[in-house]
């Protein structure tokens, strides 16, 4: 048992200081961009269309990963990129978190009417395919990083919401709520100071993922020009251009859609590595 928990530890320990790099780097090259940034975002060279990266031949000084077909750096995109999926990351994923599992302790520790009420309205909300959903969100509501956040937050509250309902009752069962109970403290409490600790490692897991969804769902929306500005980089929208140049140009799809996958990727194993790691019964 000691040697299981201690395999555990360790791949959770290894999980944590990989994905974490990688979003620690991601995070101080958005910060750092404009100081750090090789060439102006916006700037076209049409002299240097296509240069390829520094490493092959025909490559050109400032341009480490190379040009777009207008002469943009794509390294320089790439990190103002970083900024826009950040932003939606943090706060999409923030607000998303706060209202689904605000919701799932609600429904699942005091349960009757207040659960039926909550089931009956997720079971509406996922009924909507939620990428269709999105983009009439966005038509509705018009292009923006704020359209954006409004139907992340829309969308996916129902995901923290199930699970969240599901590890409440789980916890509620449980003989400490029963001893806090007759111990006199209100439910309320119970709920906040007694459940909400032991699915707190759940909710960071679940929230570490959001984010990562958050960063898919505001790349697919810049890859449908529905996302900010054409004009403004977005890790989505340099995809759909290097799509259309692959051949040409590989360098403006591929290291975009590297990075894209690596943030991804990052923000689920940090989420697992986080629960892995303080979860109060591996504890």
């Amino acid at each position: 048992m000691l040697d299981g928990r201690s395999a555990i530890k360790r791949r959770a320990g290894l999980r944590l200081w990989l994905s974490g790099g990688w979003l620690l780097l991601i995070v101080l090259a958005a910060i750092l961009a404009p100081w750090i940034s090789p060439q102006d975002p916006l700037a076209q060279d049409l002299f240097a269309a296509r240069t390829p990266p520094f490493w092959e031949a025909g490559s050109e000084p400032g341009f480490w990963l190379g040009a777009d077909s207008l002469g943009r750096d794509v390294l320089t995109r790439i990190l103002y990129g970083a900024r826009i999926a950040l932003i939606v990351a943090f706060v999409a994923g923030t607000l998303t978190c706060a209202v689904g599992a605000a919701l799932g302790l609600i429904a699942g520790y005091f349960r009757g009417w207040a659960d039926r009420i909550v089931s009956r309205l997720v079971d509406i909300w996922m009924a909507f395919p939620p990428v269709l959903f999105a983009i009439l969100l966005i038509a509705v509501l018009g292009t923006g990083l704020t359209s954006i956040i409004i139907a992340i937050v829309v969308i996916d509250w129902t995901r923290f919401c199930r699970v969240v309902r599901a590890e409440a009752m789980n916890q509620g069962q449980m003989d400490y709520v029963a001893s806090a109970q007759v111990a006199g403290m209100s439910r309320l409490r119970t709920m906040w100071a007694e459940i909400l600790p032991n699915v707190l490692p759940t909710i960071v897991a679940l929230l570490s993922l959001e984010m990562g969804i958050a960063v898919i769902v505001e790349a697919i929306l810049s890859f449908v020009n529905l996302s900010i500005s054409t004009d403004s980089p977005t890790w989505g929208g340099m995809i759909a251009e290097g799509r259309t140049s692959i051949h040409q140009a590989w360098w403006v799809l591929v290291f975009p859609l590297l990075t894209l996958f690596l943030t991804v990727l990052s923000f689920s194993q940090f989420g697992e590595g986080l629960k892995d790691r303080f979860d109060p019964v591996l504890r």
